[in-house]
């Protein structure tokens, strides 16, 4: 299934400027490693040293957080959008 997942101004370097790419995957977890896979240097900005994401990047299917949903487990359907959300900190 393709998606289209939405590229954060800091990522866009990686993605050779690209604002929003498709890649294939049924769950976020496919379509995150087919990202990865295509734009391996995305890797290290997203995940930690044991593969999982790291704590400052949110990710949103339709505008919904995973988080709430089913985590990297969640489904996707062609034309769904993922989001990537760095968070920002403050003060």
């Amino acid at each position: 299934m393709s998606v289209r997942v939405r590229i954060p101004a800091p990522l866009r370097g990686i993605t050779a400027g690209e604002s929003e790419v498709s890649v294939e995957g049924s769950s976020v977890a496919d379509a995150l490693g087919n990202l990865e896979r295509r734009f391996p240097e995305i890797r290290v900005r997203l995940r930690d040293e044991g593969g999982e994401l790291r704590r400052f990047v949110n990710l949103y299917v339709n505008g919904e957080d995973i988080r709430f949903l089913s985590g990297l487990e969640t489904s996707l359907n062609t034309g769904d959008e993922m989001s990537i959300i760095p968070a920002v900190a403050g003060g």
